[in-house]
């Protein structure tokens, strides 16, 4: 399961709702550089569930050139502020033949959901501290299927922020 933070956004145009507010060019930056990297870590996910915000689709759009090419893409709108349990339950009710998902969001639901799942693995207090915009997540599940998805089911195998990709 990979768990993606939205770049950053732009907040330049007061008028705008929060729904359609776009990457800031910092943003867009740390999504390209995002896009390196999972390119070369091979990120492969069978599923990507995201938000129809439009910075969750910007962000979405710079890398899933990388993701390959079997990746089924979702907007899903009740995704948008979703809360920990929220994106959990969503989860949940994944088909059971699907094999990976990232899921592409906003904070706190998915610092949230991480910590909830994560109950182990190198990067947590990293992860504790913070999940900056464009932050990428990377946890092992341990449950036989997704709806016995719950706390603690999960290890924090890889965990980067757009500041260490240069």
């Amino acid at each position: 399961m990979i768990l993606l933070r939205h770049g950053k956004s732009s907040w330049s145009d007061s008028t705008l709702a929060d729904i359609d507010r776009p990457l800031a060019p910092r943003g867009e930056r740390a999504s390209r550089k995002l896009a390196q990297y999972i390119r070369r870590k091979r990120i492969r996910p069978a599923l990507v569930l995201c938000p129809p915000a439009l910075r969750t689709r910007q962000t979405l759009e710079a890398v899933e050139a990388s993701l390959g090419k079997d990746c089924v893409v979702e907007v899903v709108a009740q995704l948008y502020a979703a809360s920990e349990q929220e994106l959990l339950e969503r989860l949940q009710a994944l088909p059971e033949p699907v094999g990976s998902v990232m899921l592409v969001g906003h904070n706190p639901g998915l610092q949230n959901l991480a910590l909830v799942l994560a109950s182990r693995g190198d990067y947590l207090p990293q992860l504790e501290e913070k999940f900056p915009t464009g932050a990428l997540a990377t946890l092992v599940v341990r449950s036989e299927s997704w709806s016995a998805l719950g706390p603690g089911e999960a290890e924090l195998v890889d965990y980067v922020v757009p500041r260490q990709l240069g």
